[in-house]
């Protein structure tokens, strides 16, 4: 049988050979969601039978990998109580839009990362998770930011969830030229350079030392075509980089802190301005003003989250209070309140991968409804925070 040429130039241009510190590596830059990619992956590792196989995988997407009931594991009110809320729905975002584009063209996400675990271990070869962990990326992104850079990036996202029904198979083999996030972020990522160095440039090096000191003589290592470039560049240099510099977490901006207290003080002030200068029946106006603002908007976000009726009732009478306390949030309140009054059973947990698929699985599954619950809340009362205190400002005026 002869071989397709067509198909050979295709493979030739996506396994980049190269030497570095005596190893032989193979680098294999794929598209996440591309059968000709998950088929090439095994082939070539069957073929090359290497002593290691680097899998764009950090070690907790390696264990979600292998693990196909890992959703039961989830404990949302943990999630909730260490404010890992919006890193969780930005996760689940993304998984959604690249199961809906794997469902189109019936291939299982990440299938040439499952292809190349399965050819590893029938070859014998060590597995090494070479990527950074998600959390340390996207908590890196987002300290980055400033407010209304991650309120831009959440509409991105948000609107990006479409996206998927109008793209052809001819443009998923055009994405080997892009990160997954890197598409659903293409028109943010132009005017923030921190999602493309976060996303890209530090993982490029991230993998590219992992690849270096991966074990054996022989190396095959299965990346996005994304990171192909940058990882040969740092491969090229041959010069050790810092992982710990790279895992590293920035710790939150001195502005940040400074407002987190200053803003509640400052309404605090304003209060005692109004009864002040103003008089009692001003400073128990401005009140209610604060009152009704934080606690309307909250109540509004908790609806349009579909929120259970206690939940709603909880975010309006919480937001005023939460809104002056640097230290708790109307939307965690919120969300611990709907996960003990929808308590999520072992059938929501299941059906998350389904449901993640459309908009409205998002609001009929009780565990990422409280996910929007608390986004929804936060943003509403954070809302309420920005109409009442202009309003308040008059009334000493």
């Amino acid at each position: 049988m002869e071989n397709d040429p067509d198909k050979e130039d295709k493979k030739d241009k996506m396994i980049n050979k190269i030497s570095c510190n005596g190893k032989e590596i193979l680098l294999i830059g794929t598209a996440h969601v591309s059968k000709q990619s998950a088929e090439l992956v095994q082939e070539t590792i069957h073929e090359q039978k290497p002593d290691t196989v680097c899998v764009e995988l950090c070690q907790t997407r390696l264990a979600s990998l292998k693990d196909a009931d890992r959703w039961r594991n989830m404990d949302i009110v943990k999630v909730i109580k260490e404010k890992k809320a919006l890193l969780l729905f930005i996760n689940l975002l993304l998984a959604s839009f690249q199961k809906k584009m794997a469902d189109k063209f019936g291939i299982k996400p990440g299938q040439e990362m499952i292809n190349a675990i399965k050819a590893a271990d029938e070859c014998e070869a060590l597995i090494v998770p070479a990527d950074r962990e998600i959390q340390i990326t996207l908590s890196r992104v987002w300290r980055g930011m400033g407010l209304w850079e991650k309120l831009k990036l959440m509409f991105a996202l948000v609107f990006s969830f479409g996206a998927s029904d109008d793209i052809s198979e001819e443009d998923i083999e055009n994405m080997k030229q892009e990160d997954i996030l890197q598409t659903l972020l293409s028109d943010v990522k132009k005017s923030h350079p921190i999602i493309e160095k976060s996303l890209i440039n530090e993982r490029d090096q991230f993998l590219a030392e992992k690849i270096r000191s991966a074990p054996g003589d022989k190396i095959v290592a299965v990346v996005g075509a994304a990171h192909t470039p940058g990882i040969k560049k740092y491969l090229a240099n041959n010069e050790a980089i810092d992982l710990d510099e790279l895992n590293r977490v920035p710790v939150a901006g001195k502005t940040g802190k400074i407002l987190k207290w200053a803003i509640p003080i400052a309404i605090l002030l304003l209060f005692v301005a109004g009864f002040l200068m103003e008089g009692k029946n001003a400073g128990t106006d401005m009140i209610w003003i604060w009152i009704a603002a934080n606690g309307i908007f909250a109540g509004i976000g908790a609806i349009l989250a579909l929120a259970h009726p206690i939940t709603i009732i909880s975010s309006i009478l919480a937001a005023p209070l939460t809104s002056l306390n640097p230290m708790i949030a109307a939307g965690w309140v919120s969300g611990l309140v709907e996960a003990f009054a929808r308590k999520p059973k072992v059938k929501d947990l299941e059906a998350i991968p389904e449901d993640i698929v459309s908009i409205k699985g998002f609001w009929r599954n009780n565990v990422t409804r409280i996910l929007l619950v608390v986004i929804f809340t936060n943003l509403g009362s954070s809302i309420g925070t920005m109409i009442a205190v202009p309003l308040m400002l008059k009334l000493i005026n």
